[in-house]
């Protein structure tokens, strides 16, 4: 069995991690870039913890801004094997009211301008986004947020866009006619390179407003977003603290083999494999690699 390492993204309004315990900044040097901040690892109860400010302290970074591959990059080279993604939403529902946590299980990628993938050519692989969260993760993320009385909705959809503009009204109409359920900027590609890294992957949404799409919220503003990220950051660190103090020491094989994503995905073969891309390829698909 392998140890479980529970990773950390915090998006807006946490950019730090209250609790964490024995902290120490770590430098990890990535070959495909420069991560959004220096990594903290310390420990909740047991659980040992790697936490990344996914936007840097005092917000430094805009969506399409952050090295996306880098950081899941790191965070994989730092030992992670769970990863919790903490991120503010906007949303199509009533019912999502803001203040709720949306643990969503699917994404639609409506993103442009963003490096998607750590393969390419020299060596392509295609792994199976087809149910990107790693469903025990959410089971551990549910229990935590009922144990804490936090609302938590588990299913839903989340769209991504690119940003950083907020939508327009017909953007947010036609993402409320499609069914979706939460809008943010963050969670794409992010999901897509921790499939690919073989890391489990669990995204919870904290709804900040309605988006434009409401009839008595018709505009998103940064003033009005940032006083519910105060509350749901509050939230979100006894969350945090009751899945660290509830994790198992062990990782636990996850049922749709988001830890073992790349056991087939390698398309090309050895001998046609670029020596320079595998090098980068080292944290992320040494598993595979090494037995190939």
């Amino acid at each position: 069995m392998t140890k479980a390492v529970l990773g950390i993204i915090g998006g807006s309004g946490i950019y730090d991690l209250p609790g964490l315990q024995n902290v120490a900044e770590i430098d990890v040097t990535s070959p495909w870039g420069t991560p959004s901040s220096r990594l903290k690892r310390g420990r909740i109860g047991s659980t040992d913890i790697v936490f990344l400010s996914r936007h840097d302290v005092g917000h430094r970074l805009a969506p399409s801004d952050i090295d996306y591959r880098a950081n899941i990059d790191c965070l994989k080279r730092a030992g992670v094997t769970d990863l919790i993604s903490l991120s503010a939403c906007g949303s199509f529902k009533e019912e999502l009211a803001p203040g709720t946590f949306v643990l969503v299980d699917q994404f639609v990628d409506r993103t442009t301008r963003r490096q998607s993938s750590f393969f390419g050519r020299g060596c392509v692989a295609h792994v199976s986004m087809a149910h990107p969260v790693a469903p025990k993760l959410v089971d551990r993320v549910a229990s935590a947020a009922a144990a804490e009385g936090i609302k938590a909705v588990r299913g839903g959809t989340y769209v991504c866009m690119e940003g950083p503009q907020f939508s327009t009204l017909a953007e947010s109409l036609s993402y409320k006619s499609a069914g979706y359920d939460v809008i943010g900027m963050t969670n794409m590609p992010e999901a897509k390179l921790a499939r690919e890294a073989e890391i489990s992957y669990a995204s919870v949404c904290m709804v900040t407003d309605f988006d434009c799409w409401h009839p008595g919220h018709d505009a998103v503003t940064v003033t009005d977003i940032i006083r519910v990220l105060t509350e749901n950051a509050e939230k979100a660190k006894h969350l945090v603290g009751r899945l660290a103090a509830d994790f198992p020491a062990e990782h636990e094989p996850c049922p749709v083999g988001s830890d073992r994503a790349l056991d087939f995905a390698i398309i090309t073969a050895p001998n046609a494999r670029d020596p320079i891309l595998l090098s980068k390829l080292d944290a992320v698909a040494g598993r595979v690699l090494k037995t190939a």
